[in-house]
């Protein structure tokens, strides 16, 4: 019983601190939705658009749990988690203002994504991001689920970088999307085209002889021969490789000078 009090209490607090920031129940839809248009007329062209709305509620839950659940730690352990418990309806306040200002889309180039978020003191202002990632430079679209995210079904997208394999925790991962396959189906989509595209304007940039002139002016160096900026970005992401595997053979190295100098050290002893 006293659980439901408490829980009725923090929706109480909730719509109250909505009501404030956005000017009444619909005041947070209608603010985000104009920026949302006005955010696709910036580009061009949008391929796909991404989804937040219909996994709102899920993902509010789920963040709750995981603040829950530490809350409950802290207490034990500190006791700071006391205070998180009092900060929980603010805390909510911001994720569904977060979860409300995202945008996700695609463009024929780019991932884009932007937030717009309150800080975690809302009356101090809010925080703005975008961030936009070219699709020459993305390996994979990884569409990920732990296991308090699937009690909720809550997914989470993570970005895979091409070049050096580095930790998923370095990839750009983005939780709360409605429509993760959709989206990871586009990209994957996007990608084939453009690398078709390359490929066949490579074909296109292999010159011919034609009758009557020799292989000399054939082999000729004045043609020029246009690159493309995919092939650029191949040629970026190799250099990048061997420039960092050059770096990690003289780490192996002077690790193996140190030991070899310990090993007559200890022989002395």
């Amino acid at each position: 019983m006293e659980s439901e009090v408490g829980a009725a209490e923090i929706d109480r607090l909730e719509r109250g601190l909505l009501l404030d920031g956005g000017g009444g129940g619909g005041g947070g839809s209608s603010d985000s939705g104009p920026a949302r248009m006005n955010n696709e007329e910036e580009e061009d062209d949008v391929v796909f658009t991404a989804s937040f709305c219909e996994a709102e509620e899920s993902f509010l839950k789920y963040q709750t749990a995981r603040w829950v659940l530490y809350s409950l730690v802290l207490i034990v352990a500190w006791g700071i988690g006391l205070f998180m418990l009092i900060y929980l309806p603010v805390r909510r306040y911001i994720l569904r203002k977060d979860i409300r200002s995202r945008l996700l889309y695609l463009t024929p180039n780019a991932i884009v994504y932007k937030v717009r978020r309150p800080v975690p003191f809302p009356c101090f202002g809010v925080l703005k991001k975008e961030k936009h990632i070219l699709l020459p430079s993305v390996a994979d679209v990884v569409i990920e689920q732990g296991y308090l995210q699937s009690l909720f079904g809550v997914y989470s997208v993570r970005i895979e970088n091409v070049g050096v394999r580095r930790p998923p925790s370095d990839d750009f991962r983005i939780q709360g999307v409605a429509n993760p396959h959709a989206f990871r189906k586009a990209v994957l989509v996007r990608l084939s085209t453009i690398r078709d595209e390359a490929f066949s304007g490579r074909v296109e940039d292999i010159p011919t002889p034609s009758v009557g002139h020799s292989s000399v002016a054939f082999m000729s160096p004045s043609k020029s021969v246009r690159r493309d900026p995919v092939s650029q970005l191949d040629e970026v992401a190799i250099l990048r490789k061997l420039e960092e595997v050059g770096i990690s053979v003289k780490r192996v190295q002077t690790f193996f000078e140190e030991q070899n100098l310990k090993v007559p050290k200890l022989l002395l002893d």
